[in-house]
């Protein structure tokens, strides 16, 4: 069947893609029923008939962007939850001070344990397990 002139391609009309076959097939059926009709109605009933189908293309156009929109939206949405949970972006400089803080209030209670029990060597285990793990939360930053 061939195109009526007046009347630009679908694909162009709504931006359809390989995805949206379906579609341009519904759309298409509908075309060829306009057609027909117009065929069987004649010329007085073209504009009419025109109007009726653009107003179905508009429709489906609106629904196709509506779509898109709320898709890119839960995307944004989606993409601004999982930034805030990341563990990056927790680590203020109010944690790391603390952490600083309370590695050096536990350090004396556990420096006098280890020298008392195990002597120097004590205190140095002690002392790099202090150290392994501020490193370690630095690190972690």
């Amino acid at each position: 069947m061939r195109r009526a002139p007046w009347l630009p391609s679908l694909s162009r009309m709504t931006g359809m893609d390989a995805r949206g076959t379906e579609l341009k097939t519904e759309l298409k059926k509908e075309l060829d029923a306009s057609l027909q009709a117009r065929r069987e109605l004649g010329e007085e009933y073209e504009s009419a008939l025109v109007d009726s189908f653009l107003e179905k293309v508009d429709r489906r156009i609106d629904e196709a962007v509506e779509r898109r929109v709320r898709r890119q939206l839960a995307e944004q949405q989606t993409a601004t939850v999982r930034q805030s949970r990341s563990p990056g972006t927790a680590n203020s400089w109010g944690e790391r001070f603390g952490f600083g803080i309370t590695s050096l209030v536990l350090a004396l209670p556990l420096s006098g344990i280890g020298g008392s029990v195990g002597g120097l060597p004590g205190l140095i285990v002690v002392w790099l397990g202090i150290v392994g793990i501020n490193v370690a939360q630095a690190v972690r930053d």
